[in-house]
């Protein structure tokens, strides 16, 4: 099982799984060479608050996620997704959503180097992640936004490995309904890790 960031393992990554090229940034650097404490820190708890969330068994057993490596990276990408789409909204949340997801990417980066995927393609894998991510988050927000339950539910169907198929509109509505609830959250709970 493979560490996910303080979370417990939440996932073992096959070697052959494709993941976007991390880019090098002045922030990354400042973190490394300077004194200041990092800024991704203050949003740890939202992160393992997204991992915990996607753990969730309701979504393996009444939603047709398939509970294989697969799937559980799939619900990690579609909370994550959700979270980033409501920090997007919210003007004094927008510039934290590069830390959070900075957070996903170390984290990534961490499960495939101790699966034993070395320097040369960590890189690549990370970059192919992200961009499949960046995909499916256009997906998603195209139907929440719109409310539509059953383009929501395709998109699901597209992007989540599902043992049931048929339950994709299921776990369509639990998100909804995850999406509603993070509306209602304050930057303060974010920020804590706490979903109202």
């Amino acid at each position: 099982m493979l560490d996910g960031g303080g979370c417990g393992g939440w996932l073992e990554l096959p070697l052959n799984i494709l993941i976007p090229e991390p880019m090098l940034s002045i922030s990354f650097l400042n973190r490394l060479f300077g004194s200041t404490p990092d800024p991704r820190e203050q949003w740890r708890p939202l992160w393992h608050r997204i991992v915990e969330e996607a753990r969730e068994p309701d979504y393996y057993r009444m939603c047709g996620v398939a509970d294989t490596i697969e799937g559980r990276f799939d619900m990690v990408t579609l909370v994550l997704s959700i979270v980033l789409m409501r920090m997007e909204d919210n003007s004094e949340l927008r510039a934290h959503t590069a830390l959070v997801t900075e957070l996903f990417i170390e984290d990534m980066e961490g499960q495939l180097r101790e699966a034993g995927i070395g320097d040369p393609t960590v890189g690549k894998k990370i970059g192919k992640l992200m961009s499949s991510m960046g995909g499916r988050l256009g997906a998603y927000r195209t139907a929440i936004d719109a409310g539509n339950r059953a383009g929501f539910a395709e998109a699901l169907r597209r992007n989540v490995t599902l043992a049931q198929e048929d339950e994709a509109y299921s776990l369509a509505e639990r998100m909804m309904r995850l999406d509603a609830r993070l509306e209602r959250t304050s930057a303060d709970q974010l920020r804590a890790g706490e979903f109202s």
